[in-house]
């Protein structure tokens, strides 16, 4: 698996010629296909982590043939890393699911803290088990935990790196919804947490269906990652840093698109 990018550190779009007309209905059908192939592969046991990256590419490269841009940062604070880490963000629409591991599996073998509803969707799930996350409940925070920590420990023996989004749901980052769960699984298996921030709106929201809303090229997709964390005492210091990473570069990526309206 080659990664995007060529410094290890950061990737950006090139030249693109714009969004064009009927710029979601050109997505959302580039996306059917490279879906239906990524099920078809799953269902057959095929859905291997070459694939998957392959898949996630198709992603990214699709979205890019619509106009919309990505601007991606610190790649080698995860490649520097020896062993596995912790990748801990905001989340904010359905599209870091997908294309987070075309940027991060040419450097670690990831997978992710999920909702359980998102095991029982017919072929999304099919695609979801092969990566082996870690199904939560989101309503329950003491069950989720337990979850976390004892399949969270399985997968770290595994070398198998996790993204955890501690947000209850995928929204406008709240730091009053962002749990101490990556924090607590870092100090008690001694891994490095990489915090994250991102800035995904370009995938919005749907009115029907919540994963699936209009795309916005003028939106810059964006990512940073932060200089790994080991988390010794409680965790507070840690957790205090991780947000002020996400709301630090939030903030500076809404000044930058305000003075580019």
């Amino acid at each position: 698996m080659q990664s995007l990018s060529v410094d290890h550190r950061t990737y950006r779009t090139g030249d693109t010629k714009g969004a064009g007309l009927f710029t979601s209905s050109r997505f959302y059908a580039n996306f059917c296909l490279i879906f239906m192939r990524a099920a078809w592969a799953a269902k057959r046991g095929r859905y291997n982590l070459p694939v998957w990256w392959a898949s996630s590419v198709s992603v990214v490269r699709a979205l890019e043939r619509v106009g919309v841009r990505f601007e991606v940062e610190g790649l080698h604070h995860v490649h520097g890393v020896t062993g596995p880490v912790l990748v801990v963000g905001n989340h904010l629409s359905v599209l870091e699911t997908f294309v987070l591991p075309a940027f991060l599996l040419p450097y670690k073998i990831v997978s992710y803290v999920v909702k359980q509803s998102l095991m029982e969707y017919p072929l999304f799930r099919d695609i979801m088990r092969t990566s082996r996350p870690i199904a939560v409940s989101r309503t329950n925070p003491r069950r989720d935990l337990k979850q976390v920590m004892e399949q969270g420990h399985a997968r770290l023996l595994d070398d198998i790196s996790i993204i955890i989004f501690p947000q209850t749901t995928r929204a406008p980052f709240d730091p009053g919804q962002f749990s101490t769960i990556a924090v607590k699984l870092a100090r008690k298996e001694q891994v490095p947490v990489v915090p994250m921030a991102l800035l995904t709106d370009a995938w919005e929201h749907g009115r029907l269906l919540k994963d699936f809303g209009p795309i916005y090229p003028s939106r810059t997709v964006r990512f940073a990652f932060g200089e790994p964390l080991t988390v010794s005492t409680k965790g507070e210091d840690e957790q205090a840093r991780i947000i002020d990473f996400i709301q630090d570069h939030l903030h500076r990526w809404q000044q930058e698109r305000e003075r580019l309206e």
